[in-house]
């Protein structure tokens, strides 16, 4: 049975990491915790046959794959195919210029009609962060949230700056520097008690 275990974690973990999946992320893919996650990955529990079903769902392998060792180079065609069907950087750069296109024409239409209200591209800002912040959840290992909530914060301040330009409220940039001291503490505390659960 610990066999069978050991081959199940290894499995898991390859599939995952080569995917640039967390465990976190994996386990709300699969309505489970991460705690659980850490337990199939350190061959202390075995999912049952749902989850090993859902788990193979998500990587694009069998259960069967799942359950068997593999010698290296099955491993690698197997890993490769699963990296090249979660093209993440590809989504996130075609999101990014598709809101900016969307700024653009806007920017057009208004220039067409007499207007430059440059301030659209201002106030895509934060959606376009609020869309790379989930996508990068979805499909990466969240490494790079940080530098985006990071600039979220700043796009928003300085939205609302352009908001009331004709008031030229400078001070409302004063708000970005408890605001980030925030994001840093709260980032901070996440991976504290993210390491703590792997570790339980």
């Amino acid at each position: 049975m610990k066999e069978i275990e050991t081959t199940i974690a290894s499995n898991i973990i390859e599939l995952r990491t080569r995917a640039g999946m967390t465990q976190l992320e994996l386990a709300e893919k699969l309505n489970y915790s991460d705690k659980s996650v850490s337990k199939w990955e350190r061959a202390e529990a075995l999912p049952d046959v749902i989850v090993l079903r859902n788990i193979a769902d998500i990587f694009g392998v069998t259960v069967d794959y799942l359950v068997r060792p593999h010698d290296p180079e099955e491993k690698i065609s197997i890993l490769d195919s699963v990296k090249s069907t979660i093209p993440y950087q590809i989504i996130m750069a075609i999101t990014s210029v598709g809101i900016m296109t969307v700024a653009t024409i806007l920017f057009i239409i208004f220039w067409l009609r007499g207007i430059i209200y440059w301030q659209v591209f201002v106030y895509a800002l934060p959606i376009l962060m609020i869309s790379l912040l989930v996508l990068n959840s979805i499909w990466h290992d969240g490494k790079y949230n940080f530098v985006i909530v990071s600039l979220l914060v700043l796009s928003i301040v300085t939205t609302l700056y352009v908001v009331f330009l004709k008031h030229n409220w400078w001070q409302l940039f004063l708000i970005e520097i408890p605001a980030e001291a925030l994001v840093v503490l709260s980032f901070r505390l996440y991976h504290v008690n993210h390491k703590k659960d792997e570790n339980h």
